[in-house]
């Protein structure tokens, strides 16, 4: 209820701007009086096809995309980028609007969100949903991986569904990036929900579905 009274009370369907950063088309929506930003990385192929007026034309079910709204509602200003973004660019457009700047990333999004870092972005806080975090979740590449070291690493939470049956992002990878973090990453459980078709799409536990309220109210909370 919570969560539905948070999307009636934001903004249209669609944010309410396109903005261009280093060349990289994003969304952004700004509430009149924001207390922060967040800067949200999508997964999947990360291609938003941002269009006038703040509309995305692509990864529309993505949970990230599909929650931006009741970011906003948050009191929080939002930037949504696509997989071409210079992060540190990004971090440093929404530091200008308001401080601190929080990256929250799902799915592949946080290969992008771990490779932005280690080519120099400095976000305040990190923010990894359904995450390719270790070896022991699955992928080859992974964030633990790309970043090399976790001095690297701002306060990180990683926000974990119990059941996630991607191969990708098995929860078994969890524990080892926690215990790889040294101190700076601290992992939500989430169970329950929904799981329909793919298990590494959007409807599925690997895409939080039926939890976007809980998702929203962690990470939101989280810098």
């Amino acid at each position: 209820m919570a969560f539905a009274a948070a999307l009636a009370l934001a903004s249209p369907a669609w944010a309410d701007e396109t903005v261009t950063i280093d060349g990289s088309k994003a969304v952004l929506l700004k509430p009149a009086s924001p207390k922060a930003s967040v800067i949200l990385l999508p997964g999947g192929d990360g291609d938003l096809q941002a269009g006038p007026g703040g509309s995305i034309g692509n990864l529309k079910n993505n949970q990230l995309v599909r929650t931006r709204e009741a970011y906003k509602a948050q009191g929080l200003a939002v930037l949504v980028v696509d997989a071409n973004v210079d992060l540190a660019a990004a971090v440093n457009y929404m530091r200008g609007i308001k401080s601190p700047v929080t990256v929250i990333a799902t799915s592949r999004g946080t290969l992008r969100a771990a490779g932005g870092i280690a080519r120099g972005a400095r976000p305040d806080a990190l923010v990894l949903t359904a995450g390719f975090l270790s070896r022991e979740s699955g992928p080859d590449r992974h964030v633990m991986g790309i970043l090399g070291s976790p001095e690297r690493l701002p306060p990180t939470l990683v926000i974990h569904h119990r059941q996630d049956g991607c191969r990708f992002t098995q929860p078994a990878g969890v524990e080892p990036f926690i215990k790889w973090a040294g101190g700076k990453a601290r992992v939500a459980w989430l169970d329950g929900g929904q799981t329909v078709g793919n298990p590494c799409q959007a409807k599925s536990h690997h895409g939080f579905l039926g939890l976007d309220g809980k998702v929203v109210a962690l990470a939101a909370g989280f810098r």
